[in-house]
């Protein structure tokens, strides 16, 4: 099916880890560039599973009030010249013209400068991060399937509303650091972070970051930032947020429950039965 990637992890399941094929959702960023007066303008990069790309941006402007009906949109096309094709790269023309830009500018569309494919989004990430280190020795199955309880124990929010992303900050011995909770799951990671650099922590070196829900390349892409080791989550990762993981030398769990995980990137960081680890890994 569109929309899926396959991914080799291993998956550990009380005392025994088994090597085997997942499917992941496939996640790469789409380009907007509005077309006025004979030149292109980017306008925004989003994050999106492929398919249905039209209907992805026609509803974003109308969600935005920069368009009321679908004539207001002239053409809205992939990039094509010369027998060439960039599928995550929309062009559109609006009635409006050149004037939709600065409305354009204003709402949802900010650019994450992530480039338009997989790679080009990791070659710009490695500008402003480094492979992260770790020093500390192996984490245990035991502790990473314990790291989910520990980080539910700490959300008082979601446990009032349970209407909230949970994002934990852990040391390499389990010891919760912070816990930070908010309706946005990269907003909890994102206070997580300035927690750490309000207190000169960076970069977070031998320290664990587990979420309450899935990995997408933006979570993916903070914890780089960030320095961190490992990424232990409740859900699973997307395709683009595992590729970060293994370029940046992390390690990222997925599917954590109370006897089994699986693991997407770096399983050198965990003391899995029957896989070969140094005492000290490092990426």
């Amino acid at each position: 099916m569109p929309g899926q990637t396959r991914q080799d992890l291993l998956t550990f399941d009380g005392g025994t880890v088994t090597a085997r094929a997942d499917q992941l959702v496939t996640e790469e960023p789409l380009e907007l560039r509005l077309v006025a007066q004979d030149q292109e303008h980017p306008v925004s990069v989003t994050m999106r599973t492929p398919g249905h790309d039209e209907e992805l941006v026609l509803g974003l402007l109308r969600a935005e009030g920069v368009i009321k009906q679908a004539s207001d949109v002239l053409s809205l096309e992939p990039w094509h010249e010369e027998g060439r094709t960039q599928a995550n790269v929309m062009r559109l023309r609006l009635r409006s013209g050149l004037a939709a830009l600065s409305a354009l500018s204003r709402h949802t569309f900010t650019s994450s400068a992530c480039g338009v494919c997989g790679v080009g989004s990791i070659e710009r990430l490695a500008l402003r991060a480094a492979p992260a280190d770790w020093t500390a020795g192996p984490l245990s199955p035991e502790l990473i399937c314990d790291l989910p309880r520990r980080l539910r124990e700490q959300q008082a929010l979601f446990s009032a509303t349970g209407a909230l992303h949970g994002a934990g900050l852990f040391s390499s011995q389990g010891e919760a650091l912070a816990v930070r909770e908010d309706v946005g799951r990269h907003n909890a990671v994102d206070k997580l972070v300035g927690w750490a650099l309000a207190r000169d922590l960076l970069p977070l070196t031998d320290h664990v970051l587990v979420v309450s829900g899935r990995v997408g390349f933006e979570v993916a892409q903070k914890a780089a930032v960030a320095g961190l080791g490992v990424i232990c989550a409740v859900s699973a990762p997307s395709s683009l947020a595992v590729d970060v993981a293994d370029s940046f030398g992390i390690t990222l769990v997925g599917f954590t429950r109370a006897r089994r995980f699986n693991v997407y990137s770096r399983p050198e960081r965990l003391a899995l039965p029957g896989v070969p680890m140094p005492a000290v890994s490092s990426p």
